[in-house]
C-alpha cells in the first residue's frame, strides 16, 4: 500500500489581515496546513483561522512580532512541533510610516525597517536551518514596486523593500543547491486596509497611472504566491515578479 503523502505545512507573516490573509486561505484551498503569525488582532486571527479551517486546513494562528528574533525563532519551534516540518514560507508581515525624508523621525525610520526588513531576516533565518538538514524548502518574501522603483515619501519603506530583495536574491544563490527556492512578489497598489483610508482624489489620480485602471485585489497577489510556492514553478529562484497593472510602464 502506498503511504500517503506528506502534509505540507506552510509560515505566513502578517497572516490575520490583507495580503497575508489572502494568502493563509488560497494555501488552505491548495491543501497547504498554515500557521501564521500576527502582532495584535486576535479577532481578525480567530475569523481567518475559521475561514481556513472550513477549507479543510489544519491551521495554528500564533501571536508573535517577527521585528523580535525571539519571537519569531519561537513561533517556528511551535510549529513544526505542533503541525509538522515547515516545507514553505511566506514572509509578509510589514508597516507604512510615510513622511517626506526632511520630516521622518528615527521611529519611522526603525519601526519600518524592524518590521519590514528584519522580519524577513528573522523568520527565514529561523525556517531555513531545518530546511536545509531536510534538503527542501520553498520561500517567498513580499517586497513592493516601491522597492524596486522607488516612491516619493516612502524612503523607509522602500528602502526596506528593496533589501528584501537583495536579501532573497542572496538566499536563493545560498540555499539552491540544498533543494530550496526563494522568489519575491512585488505588488503595486493592492486593496487592503493600507489603501483604504487614501482621499477619494488621491485614489483617482494612482487610478489614472495604472495601466489597468484599477487596483490589485489581495487574491490576485494570493495567487500568485501560491503559484511560486507550488511544483509548477519548480525551476523558478531568485526571481522578483511584479504585480502592479502597469503601474510602472
Amino acid at each position: 500500500m502506498t503511504p500517503p503523502p506528506a502534509p505540507k505545512i506552510a509560515l505566513v507573516s502578517g497572516g490575520s489581515r490583507g495580503i497575508g490573509a489572502a494568502v493563509v486561505l488560497r494555501l488552505a484551498e491548495d491543501g497547504w496546513d498554515v500557521s501564521f503569525c500576527y502582532r495584535s488582532d486576535e479577532e481578525a486571527a480567530r475569523l481567518v483561522e475559521k475561514e481556513a479551517t472550513e477549507r479543510g486546513a489544519r491551521c495554528l494562528p500564533v501571536r508573535a512580532d517577527v521585528s523580535d528574533p525571539v519571537q519569531a525563532k519561537s513561533w517556528v519551534a511551535r510549529t513544526e512541533d505542533e503541525l509538522g516540518p515547515v516545507s514553505a514560507v511566506v514572509a509578509n508581515a510589514g508597516i507604512t510610516r510615510d513622511r517626506p525624508l526632511v520630516m521622518m523621525s528615527d521611529d519611522d525610520w526603525h519601526q519600518v525597517m524592524d518590521t519590514n526588513l528584519d522580519g524577513v531576516f528573522h523568520t527565514c533565518r529561523a525556517a531555513v536551518f531545518p530546511m536545509l538538514k531536510r534538503r527542501s524548502g520553498r520561500i517567498v518574501t513580499l517586497s513592493s514596486v516601491a522597492g524596486v522603483h522607488g516612491n516619493a515619501g516612502q524612503t523607509n519603506y522602500s528602502a526596506a523593500k528593496a533589501g528584501i530583495i537583495g536579501f532573497t536574491k542572496s538566499l536563493a544563490k545560498e540555499v539552491g543547491p540544498h533543494g530550496i527556492r526563494a522568489n519575491v512578489v512585488a505588488p503595486g497598489l493592492i486593496d487592503t486596509d493600507m489603501t483604504d483610508t487614501l482621499p477619494a482624489a488621491a485614489r483617482e489620480r494612482l487610478l489614472s497611472s495604472i495601466a489597468l485602471r484599477r487596483f490589485g485585489t489581495a487574491a490576485e497577489v494570493a495567487a500568485l504566491t501560491a503559484f511560486l510556492l507550488s511544483d509548477q514553478a519548480s525551476y523558478l529562484t531568485g526571481t522578483v515578479l511584479e504585480a502592479h497593472g502597469g503601474l510602472t510602464l
